[in-house]
């Protein structure tokens, strides 16, 4: 597998709705690392790392997001790899 590294910015209601621990359960069962945290913004920002398959998957998946949020936007770009071991949640 050929892995790449996202930098993905998501939009909309997306703080205080779980978003980040659905985000956390999304990459965990699809084998991405990386992060997500809150931004002072009110977006929520990811760093992934996998397979362009598994990372545009992921990102069709973050426009729904959690039950609660409204997801108004997703922004990516493609970046160095990090070498993420796991996925984490950020404060």
């Amino acid at each position: 597998m050929d892995k790449i590294h996202y930098n993905i910015t998501v939009k909309g209601r997306v703080q205080g709705v779980w978003f980040r621990k659905h985000s956390k359960i999304k990459a965990d069962e699809m084998d991405i690392q990386g992060y997500v945290k809150n931004m002072p913004s009110g977006d929520v920002f990811i760093e992934a790392e996998g397979s362009r398959k598994q990372l545009d998957t992921f990102v069709e998946w973050l426009h729904d997001g959690s039950p609660h949020s409204k997801v108004y936007g997703v922004e990516f770009e493609i970046k160095d790899i990090n070498d993420h071991k796991y996925f984490e949640i950020r404060r």
